[in-house]
């Protein structure tokens, strides 16, 4: 028994041992973080001539902000020129860019929806040279926003999250709203399925992120069935005013209800009859 504690006390003093003891801190520590991390940390699966095509598209339309290399550039002021897109996945590649709000035409306060640069597989050649560049959300399978068979209980339940969560910024018709600093909450109106679950995985500008480990991809397709049935179901109370709330309905009322109002009487004023002062002398004299 001393023996065999005597050889094993040489052997753990030999510079080979700290060698195999780092190495296997390295595989068991890579390992682990294989098995823990996020689903939707992926870089994706798309070839090496997809994530060239990209490389030379992003050169040419998006390196000028965010650097050669998707590192971000930054101002002799210190802010952010262009952001650095090492880790933004390509979902927000595929939501930036497939809304038309990248690339911008200047810098500004936000990004704005306008008409698409690119094609389907330029955006999906972009997205996969982004993710190459780190891991990051994934573009969602079709099946995670299909709302097609969402039942009534499901509406509910994404009804009560958009109202508890939504609505500060988006308005309770999902119209959009004002933000401090010029920039504001788009409207949902229009806006497909697949976008909106974009924007709730990768919260693009000044909104929250809802990956899925906050949001479960099921409640995320609950959301975006509740927007549906709000877009479908017709205005019972007549004219929505662009659902922007008290604001439209009292100008509304004040322009165009009391507005009205004084208008008629001014013309039934102008249209009644006038008494003058030479009438009134000669019914005077007769009598």
């Amino acid at each position: 028994m001393r023996l065999l504690t005597a050889r094993l006390s040489t052997k753990r003093r030999s510079p080979i041992a700290g060698l195999v003891v780092v190495l296997l801190g390295l595989l068991l520590t890579g390992g682990g973080y294989a098995l823990l991390s996020p689903a939707s940390a992926q870089s994706g699966t798309a070839s090496q001539s997809t994530v060239q095509q990209g490389r030379q598209l992003f050169l040419v339309g998006c390196s000028s902000c965010h650097g050669e290399h998707g590192e971000g550039i930054v101002t002799k002021r210190g802010t952010q020129y262009g952001p650095p897109l090492a880790g933004v996945g390509a979902a927000a590649v595929d939501f930036q860019v497939g809304t038309g709000r990248m690339p911008m035409a200047r810098p500004g306060a936000q990004a704005q929806k306008k008409k698409v640069l690119y094609n389907d597989q330029e955006i999906s050649a972009l997205a996969a040279y982004v993710a190459s560049l780190a891991p990051g959300p994934a573009i969602p399978d079709p099946s995670t926003y299909n709302t097609t068979n969402v039942d009534t209980q499901s509406i509910v339940r994404g009804g009560e999250f958009f109202r508890t969560n939504c609505t500060a910024c988006h308005n309770f018709a999902a119209a959009g709203g004002a933000l401090p600093g010029g920039k504001y909450a788009p409207s949902l109106h229009g806006v497909s399925n697949k976008h909106i679950y974009e924007a709730l995985l990768t919260g693009p500008q000044q909104m929250p992120v809802f990956s899925d480990g906050v949001l479960q991809p099921s409640e995320k397709r609950d959301i975006i069935a509740y927007l549906n049935s709000v877009m479908a179901n017709p205005d019972y109370g007549g004219a929505e005013l662009g659902s922007a709330g008290p604001v439209s309905e009292g100008l509304f009322a004040w322009l165009i209800g009391i507005g009205a109002c004084v208008g008629f009487a001014i013309w039934i004023a102008s249209h009644s009859t006038r008494s003058t002062r030479s009438t009134r002398s000669r019914k005077g004299a007769s009598a």
